[in-house]
């Protein structure tokens, strides 16, 4: 896959000569509505022997409209990226979401996309996607425009989960909720921190309970407290529990930390690469009397993950 930062660095590195076939959004979580747009592009694209396109845009629209309460993005840039190239995309592009970016008209937008893909040929949003300046643009004018320049729409109808659409604000929400096995069903994978192990204070293995500590600072924080997980690093496994918290019990108002706890020998340490997946939440965090208390409601918290894992393998 080959990624651009934005539409001019096309001039630098320049596509195949194909036809494109092109999904548009802000796909923060590429949750399973996203993957009903790029996947119809990507299939569209193979079958025709084209090429499948993303077109995205840095940072939220809301941190240039209002900075004071931007959304808070499920994913970061790099990992969004990452959740791209595994749906097949052979490109993508992230425009930098500017003031002259938002100052294009809808009138202009198909325009502005074949200044950079001449060999446009099919534009894939979501039936609610929305463009242009004051976000005036909707799939209608799209199609108007589209048709003018002997371009085809595709436009995907929304994922229903439980009655309920499946949405980028419907994730946060259930992200800062603690309802994470929702959040994964609307995902359509597991929520996952992923960052570099760090050298703790090594004081989950003087009550016998030692910890990874993982370098992660999500621009969404997820409600704080306990949770069963799955850690993988260079193709190896395990599975823990981990809090997610400032540990009232032992610091005093430090940023949140993720410290994992493996049921199984660690096979990693600090500076290894290490991905940890959220799968349930099991309580939240609280602050205990002493050291003593910590380590018997980690025990239990250990037992809760194991008898969680062990319902999911019988299930």
């Amino acid at each position: 896959m080959i990624e651009f930062k934005s539409f001019e660095s096309l001039a630098v590195l320049t596509l195949p000569s194909k036809a494109v076939h092109l999904a548009i959004g802000m796909f923060d979580g590429v949750h399973l509505g996203h993957q009903a747009v790029i996947d119809t592009a990507v299939q569209s694209a193979r079958r025709a022997g084209a090429l499948a396109g993303v077109l995205t845009f840095w940072p939220h629209p809301s941190a240039m409209f209002r900075p004071n309460e931007r959304t808070r993005m499920i994913t970061s840039a790099e990992e969004r990226i990452r959740r791209l190239s595994e749906a097949g995309v052979d490109f993508v592009v992230t425009e930098p979401f500017t003031p002259e970016f938002a100052a294009i008209e809808a009138g202009e937008f198909v325009s502005y996309l074949k200044r950079y893909l001449r060999r446009l040929q099919t534009i894939y949003v979501g039936e609610n996607w929305r463009f242009g300046k004051g976000r005036t643009g909707d799939v209608s004018l799209l199609i108007k425009l589209a048709r003018a320049q002997s371009l085809s729409v595709v436009s995907s109808q929304r994922i229903n989960f439980n009655g309920e659409p499946v949405s980028s604000t419907r994730i946060r929400s259930c992200l800062e909720a603690g309802a994470i096995e929702e959040a994964n069903d609307l995902l359509g994978y597991p929520y996952a921190s992923c960052g570099v192990v760090s050298a703790g204070r090594r004081i989950g293995r003087e009550i016998g309970f030692p910890t990874l500590n993982l370098k992660w600072d999500p621009d969404l924080r997820p409600k704080l407290g306990v949770y069963a997980v799955r850690a993988t690093s260079a193709g190896q496994s395990r599975l823990g529990v981990a809090n997610y918290g400032v540990r009232p019990t032992v610091e005093s108002g430090a940023e949140p930390r993720l410290e994992v706890h493996l049921f199984e020998d660690c096979p990693w340490r600090a500076g290894d690469a290490l991905c940890v997946e959220w799968l349930k939440f099991l309580r939240a965090e609280q602050k205990f009397a002493g050291l003593d208390e910590l380590k018997g409601q980690i025990a239990l918290d250990r037992a809760n993950a194991a008898a969680f894992f062990a319902g999911k393998n019988s299930s």
